[in-house]
């Protein structure tokens, strides 16, 4: 795998965090349960095992689990 397909984008400055998948935009989560939501639309139903492995999620600009403003 060139990278985690799973990327959560640094925090914006009002808020949430960007999320894709292999590209493609799944929305502004604004919390882990937010970011399972679309994980699990997008065809994974055992995300929370997944969300703090680097080969599937790759968080940038700011920590894991970090849902604040920047």
């Amino acid at each position: 795998m060139a990278g985690a397909p799973i990327v959560v984008h640094p925090p914006s400055p009002t808020g949430g965090r960007r999320v894709t998948v292999r590209g493609q935009i799944l929305g502004l989560a604004y919390g882990d349960r937010d970011l399972l939501e679309f994980l699990r639309r997008a065809g994974l139903p055992d995300a929370e095992t997944l969300i703090d492995d680097p080969g599937w999620v790759e968080w940038r600009g700011g920590r894991a689990h970090h849902w604040g403003a920047a």
